[in-house]
């Protein structure tokens, strides 16, 4: 597998290679691309970020950590049909267990 390392912004090229005991990564130039590959073989996951509306303006909201990439379009779908905010506040949950996740949508910014 190939991969190209988002953990900074040097973007190593990462080769990744599963056998039956060790999954080896090469090409990063630092331990966190060893860690990333490793993930990104075995489970790779996002941040999700979008808005909602709230009044006549949106907040933009975001997941609380990192979900399975698989679930991304759950996510969404859940973000698109939550009830509406009455109350915006930084860090407020608007979406618990979020695709039962796990996580949570938190508010990120009010936009004005």
């Amino acid at each position: 597998m190939e991969f190209t390392c988002i953990m900074c912004p040097v973007g190593c090229h990462l080769t990744v290679t599963k056998t039956k005991n060790e999954i080896i990564v090469k090409g990063n130039a630092c331990p966190r691309g060893e860690i990333f590959g490793k993930s990104e073989a075995t489970n790779p996951t996002r941040m999700v970020t979008s808005v909602m509306p709230y009044k006549n303006k949106t907040v933009s909201v975001k997941t609380s950590n990192p979900i399975p990439k698989a679930k991304i379009k759950e996510v969404l779908f859940e973000i698109k049909n939550a009830p509406p905010i009455k109350n915006a506040k930084l860090g407020q949950v608007v979406v618990k267990n979020v695709a039962k996740t796990g996580e949570n949508v938190i508010i990120t910014g009010i936009n004005v």
